[in-house]
């Protein structure tokens, strides 16, 4: 019996398996690549592999020579765990999804004026598909990109962007954030050019100064973002619309000013009055002859 006040969770979906061919069959899918030309032995491999990876049977349904040393296989079968779904653990989004007009209204009464937005591809990654996709007009997944919206000012620099440059563009447009793509992630370059990026930022700003950063990949961990020295990480599939309304969200309210008053001056006083003494009149003095 479970103790007093707990609860007993009889959900079937908090604790799933894959679904192949039929509901709960444990069938799963996986892809990889082996330094080996494409023979027997080298399908032998594959096998020998998937199933240390716990696939049991594993069936290899593809097969590919990748030029002369290597092969590409494609391999089913079955695995034998459990998903318990309330153990996982992911980066919820906390803001709520503005329209263009919406954000357009937010960014205008929070801070006044335009909300400038500095991106680029930092290091040795030329790949601009991704950050144009969010700061373009055309957009990405029938959203319109940054530069759409009215209060938005986007400066995009493009792809191989050294990060001491990114900081220097960064004082001089005065950046409220900044968004960098990364999708080379060779040796996690990716990753070593994110905590590059921070460091740089915070050692040519005051922490109260410092614009937001934002950085955003196909293999990024959203959760990493702390470690990493940024405020944010998006991965795939994120649209302009996220990306904006998450910027709103970020933003500093507005500092209300008090209205300019004239200082305030101390009333005129009247002149006091000094009480005069009387004054006595010597007329001029007249001698006899």
């Amino acid at each position: 019996m479970p103790p007093s006040g707990s609860t007993i969770n009889n959900d079937p979906h908090q604790v799933v398996r894959p679904y192949g061919d039929t509901t709960g069959d444990g069938m799963v899918q996986i892809s990889f690549t082996l330094p080996l030309p494409h023979d027997k032995r080298a399908e032998g491999a594959a096998l020998q592999l998937a199933a240390k990876m716990g696939l049991e049977p594993a069936m290899l349904v593809h097969a590919k020579a990748m030029g002369p040393d290597f092969s590409f296989f494609v391999v089913y079968g079955r695995v034998g765990y459990l998903v318990d779904v309330s153990a996982v653990q992911v980066t919820e989004r906390e803001y709520p999804l503005l329209s263009a007009k919406e954000a357009n209204l937010a960014i205008k009464t929070r801070l006044g004026r335009k909300l400038v937005v500095v991106g680029a591809c930092i290091g040795t990654d030329a790949h601009t598909v991704g950050i144009d996709a969010i700061l373009n007009v055309k957009g990405f997944a029938g959203e319109k990109g940054l530069e759409y919206y009215r209060e938005i000012r986007v400066v995009n620099l493009g792809a191989q962007v050294l990060v001491p440059e990114l900081v220097e563009r960064a004082i001089v447009e005065r950046a409220d954030a900044v968004l960098v793509s990364q999708v080379v992630t060779q040796r996690d370059a990716h990753l070593h050019n994110t905590r590059e990026m921070a460091a740089a930022f915070r050692e040519a700003f005051p922490a109260d100064a410092r614009p937001v950063l934002v950085v955003g990949g196909p293999r990024f961990d959203e959760a990493m973002a702390a470690e990493l020295g940024v405020e944010r990480i998006f991965g795939r599939g994120t649209t302009p619309g996220e990306v904006a309304s998450y910027l709103v969200h970020a933003l500093p309210p507005r500092r209300e000013r008090a209205p300019k008053r004239a200082p305030k001056r101390a009333p005129k006083q009247a002149p006091k009055r000094t009480r005069r003494e009387p004054v006595e009149l010597v007329g001029p003095t007249v001698r006899s002859a």
